[in-house]
């Protein structure tokens, strides 16, 4: 009876969060920064201070202000490289709240995927758009191992990087998830060939991308008006069943000062239709990445 009437009060706490009538969202792409509980490595390219830092404390905070429940925590290259402790610790501290994408060594094993799989990882992260190609070009047997085992391959290109990627992510067989629309260049116009490769992914029927990242890509400041043909091609290309929305909380680099309510009332100025918001805030990421509340 305790164990009921504490599920009930639950959820009777997320619907006041979430409000009458709003519906519940997950984040798909958010980092975790927590410095002083787990040092950057000494020899990282960038090391996030001040603002930038994130810890999962603070997550939990924004999350609740902005009626999202669930998250998908991105180990970020910045600060922590092939170091999964602090992502794996914020996993631990949601208590299944969260789910996680690693980065690991491009020959890493079997073994070690399935312990992060087993710690709530459900994807690795191949940040192109940082490492250039080349760097990626011998991801074939890591690409196998992530089939095998059922987890996504996060991929982060920019402007036309994915034309030369692209056929080994379909030779693959893995199931691809794509950060940031893309990131194609706006002024590029739609029949760039980067882009036009990421709409023909569609047809493979397992690749999904993010809406997310507005600001590393666009020319234009908030409310990013040069990306929405860009959002409206994907929306056509992968329907909102294979579409879901991020932050990229806590905006790390940003060129301009970020907040997180508008950039969900974003979504809603993009795509007025409610149903294909649900389905990319909430409907979509949960079936694809597993959370069952």
């Amino acid at each position: 009876m305790m164990a009921m009437e504490t599920g009930m009060e639950k959820d009777k706490d997320k619907d006041q969060r979430e409000g009458p009538g709003v519906s519940p969202k997950v984040d798909c792409h958010v980092h975790v920064l927590d410095p002083q509980r787990f040092p950057y490595a000494a020899d990282t390219f960038y090391r996030p201070e001040g603002g930038e830092i994130g810890t999962a404390v603070q997550l939990g905070h924004v999350l609740e202000a902005h009626g999202v429940r669930h998250a998908l925590i991105v180990g970020p290259n910045s600060g922590y490289g092939l170091d999964n402790r602090c992502l794996l610790d914020a996993l631990a501290q949601g208590a299944g709240r969260y789910k996680g994408i690693a980065v690991v060594p491009n020959d890493a094993s079997g073994q070690q995927l399935q312990d992060l799989q087993a710690a709530g990882v459900v994807g690795v992260a191949f940040n192109v758009a940082l490492q250039g190609v080349a760097f990626y070009r011998d991801i074939g047997p890591l690409l196998e191992r992530l089939r095998e085992l059922g987890l996504w391959a996060q991929v982060q290109v920019q402007a036309d990087q994915l034309v030369e990627l692209s056929p080994l992510l379909q030779d693959s067989g893995a199931r691809l998830l794509f950060d940031h629309g893309g990131r194609p260049d706006p002024r590029a116009g739609l029949g760039q060939p980067g882009f036009a490769t990421l709409l023909a992914l569609a047809g493979t029927g397992r690749a999904v991308v993010k809406l997310s990242g507005h600001a590393k890509h666009s020319a234009l400041p908030h409310p990013h008006d040069d990306l929405r043909p860009y959002v409206q091609a994907l929306l056509e290309a992968y329907t909102p069943q294979s579409l879901v929305w991020a932050s990229d909380w806590p905006f790390l680099r940003s060129p301009a000062r970020i907040d997180y309510g508008p950039l969900q009332a974003l979504l809603s100025r993009w795509l007025p239709d409610e149903a294909a918001r649900r389905a990319i805030e909430w409907d979509t990421p949960r079936r694809l990445f597993g959370w069952t509340d």
